[in-house]
């Protein structure tokens, strides 16, 4: 079996102690990768930056992705990831505190596979990351070769 990489996009140093907490509680991601902005994200996924030569065929079962974002914002990095072939199938959870109906809407309309907003409550907020990874990585099919 191949491992399974999650890629959270975050920029919030709390919603990412409090992501990488339970999805490591409930062990659901063998590998978690770490991108803190927008221009990082793609930068591991295209193999770029300071993650050229990583092997790009190598891609995330799931990318956790906050719409609120230095440099690219989520809705910039969620137009790339689909407008590239590579890419275009990686399952992408909007997972941001903006309850804006125009982000949901332009998230929606960019591709994205589902739309969470972050709980206020720590207990809610553990919650939500373990039911999001325990279906994303552990019931959920990807279509390009990965198991």
């Amino acid at each position: 079996m191949t491992q399974k990489t999650l890629l959270l996009v975050e920029d919030n140093p709390d919603d990412e102690a409090l992501t990488l907490r339970a999805l490591r509680k409930y062990n659901l991601a063998n590998e978690i990768v770490v991108a803190r902005d927008g221009q990082e994200a793609l930068d591991y996924l295209f193999g770029e930056g300071e993650y050229a030569g990583r092997d790009t065929s190598e891609l995330p079962q799931v990318i956790l992705l906050d719409l609120k974002l230095p440099k690219l914002d989520g809705l910039q990095v969620l137009e790339q990831l689909r407008a590239n072939q590579d890419t275009a199938h990686v399952p992408v959870v909007v997972l941001t505190s903006s309850n804006e109906e125009q982000d949901k809407l332009r998230s929606y309309d960019l591709g994205a596979n589902s739309y969470v907003r972050k709980p206020v409550d720590f207990e809610q907020f553990l919650e939500a990351a373990r039911q999001l990874g325990l279906y994303w990585l552990v019931l959920n099919e990807v279509p390009y070769g990965r198991d």
